[in-house]
């Protein structure tokens, strides 16, 4: 209701030099950052408002695109992080077109000022930058390497994922040297990724990481490769799915993961690749096989198996993300149940609704970190990385408890069928 009304503006329409000057010392502030918000005062004027007392003066400065640049740079050190985050969002914006008829004096100062920013301490001013600049085809190639390697995956993902920038010994050399937790995941999203590229992603035995490269139609993955992979698969459950739909499976290599995936597995094989008759007759038996073996076996339930290692105080944070990093959604479920007080049905629903929001809220009824329920969103949900609510400063939940508590009641009632008003 309130943004149907704008504040009256407290400066004529038409300001001359000798006016601006005059108002650019006035002791209310609200008119200083009326006035830095503005495009038609002069440079000057704008560059002395750049060092006002009054954050929100300072960043009036800092989102006006008729700023002087040299009035920015002062900015980019700011003590403020609102100041240097609207900062950010500005240059970051303008990086895309800084090839566009400008000075080179003036795309220097840009550029200084960018990678002031790409350093600052805050990882929150690090990732405006990141995203604003993740298509940039004319960004400094040693900011971007800089985000790249980035140790938060916030910062990092963006640049990972998108920069066209990054060539394959840029990305190779990235992965050599380490990259954040869930880092090799962004660069197996990339719309293109080699087989040199794949294979050091196979080599770094990220099992996440390697799912997600599988489940990417625009990977090159040779056959040497895929056998390693397959290698792998076997005990790894998560990778089962996503290499049994690959297309280019030989008949060998289904011959092989026929002998140790789940018969639902088995099914996807047989309707998805076109199989020879003698492969289709054994991946046919291994399909009985597997579905006597799986009904037939004694196998002590999972919430047997949450509710022992609670008992035994080896429910950690650890174990409950290592399930999610593993692709075990039922221990996942039922630990989260166990640790919130909630129902397995209610943790599935959060998780299955793609809400970034929805997985922290009963991350930290379950007792988690921040950077726990970021793992959560990340490899338990797959929520993409700028669709997920990052932990605050790198530590605190972003969301306030009454919201959380909000979401937590929400979820619980519409899994009894009566979901509360909104």
């Amino acid at each position: 209701m309130f943004g149907l009304f704008k504040r009256k503006s407290k400066l004529p329409a038409k300001i001359t030099y000798d006016e601006a000057k005059q108002f650019a010392r006035n002791k209310d502030h609200t008119i200083r950052s009326e006035l830095a918000s503005r495009d038609d005062v002069q440079p000057e004027i704008l560059y002395f408002l750049a060092e006002d007392k009054v954050p929100e003066v300072r960043r009036s400065i800092a989102a006006n695109a008729a700023a002087p640049r040299h009035a920015d740079l002062v900015l980019a050190r700011d003590h403020d992080e609102d100041v240097r985050a609207d900062l950010a969002l500005k240059i970051g914006r303008l990086i895309p077109g800084i090839t566009g008829g400008q000075s080179e004096r003036l795309q220097e100062i840009t550029f200084e000022i960018l990678t002031i920013l790409a350093q600052d301490q805050l990882p929150r001013v690090r990732r405006i930058i990141a995203e604003e600049i993740k298509h940039a085809t004319h960004a400094p190639k040693p900011v971007v390497a800089k985000l790249a390697q980035d140790v938060e995956l916030i910062v990092a993902a963006p640049i990972l994922e998108f920069s066209p920038l990054l060539n394959d010994s840029d990305l190779l050399e990235i992965i050599r040297a380490g990259v954040a937790d869930g880092g090799l995941s962004a660069i197996s999203r990339r719309s293109a990724v080699s087989d040199k590229v794949a294979r050091a992603i196979v080599a770094a035995n990220d099992i996440p990481a390697v799912a997600t490269l599988l489940a990417n139609p625009s990977a090159q993955i040779r056959e040497d490769t895929l056998n390693q992979i397959i290698e792998k698969a076997e005990k790894a459950e998560p990778l089962h799915e996503p290499l049994a739909r690959r297309p280019e499976l030989s008949l060998g290599a289904i011959r092989r993961i026929a002998g140790f995936v789940s018969a639902a597995i088995l099914e996807v094989m047989r309707t998805e690749h076109k199989l020879d008759d003698d492969t289709a007759k054994e991946v046919s038996e291994a399909v009985k096989r597997r579905i006597q073996k799986e009904s037939t076996e004694q196998i002590e339930s999972v919430a047997e198996k949450v509710a022992k290692l609670q008992a035994l105080g080896r429910l950690t944070e650890d174990a409950v993300t290592q399930a999610a990093e593993l692709g075990q959604r039922g221990f996942l479920a039922e630990a989260l149940a166990l640790k919130a007080g909630v129902s397995a049905a209610v943790v599935n629903k959060m998780m299955d609704s793609r809400s970034g929001k929805a997985v922290t809220a009963i991350s930290w009824k379950a007792g988690l970190t921040a950077r726990g329920s970021m793992k959560l969103q990340r490899h338990g949900a797959r929520i993409a990385a700028n669709a997920m609510i990052h932990a605050r400063d790198g530590v605190n939940y972003a969301l306030s408890d009454t919201e959380m508590n909000w979401l937590l009641t929400y979820f619980r009632e519409q899994s009894e069928g009566a979901a509360p008003a909104v």
